[in-house]
């Protein structure tokens, strides 16, 4: 007899972040998405990416979050086997330099842990 071992199929970041906020609403915390890629304009002539404003930065995290407190907190969100990037690593030292929480988040689970 043979037998086949199933490979657990892992989350894409899509669902995860799906999943996210749709707990963070659940939990009635004060947030909002960031999405940082660039706009496609479609046109005639197939279409180019608008560049991003002027004081657009690099590596923000997908949730801004401001605590009960006040406090500035950002979610960055990866599949379980997604890894940063340099612009978002740089972000998150800013972001702890100055005194902001900052958190790379690849389930629930994980915010559950923070006590989020």
């Amino acid at each position: 007899m043979v037998r086949f071992a199933l490979k657990k199929q892992e989350p894409t970041e899509s669902q995860i972040l799906n999943a996210v906020g749709e707990y963070l609403t659940m939990k009635r915390h004060f947030f909002f998405r960031v999405n940082n890629a660039p706009t496609f304009q479609n046109s005639e002539s197939g279409g180019f990416f608008r560049r991003q404003s002027k004081f657009s930065v690099n590596g923000v995290p997908d949730f801004i979050l401001i605590d009960d407190s006040g406090h500035f907190v950002g979610i960055e969100i990866k599949r379980p086997s997604g890894k940063q990037s340099e612009d978002q690593k740089l972000f998150e030292k800013k972001c702890k330099e100055n005194g902001a929480e900052y958190y790379l988040i690849k389930s629930i689970d994980d915010l559950i842990k923070i006590g989020l």
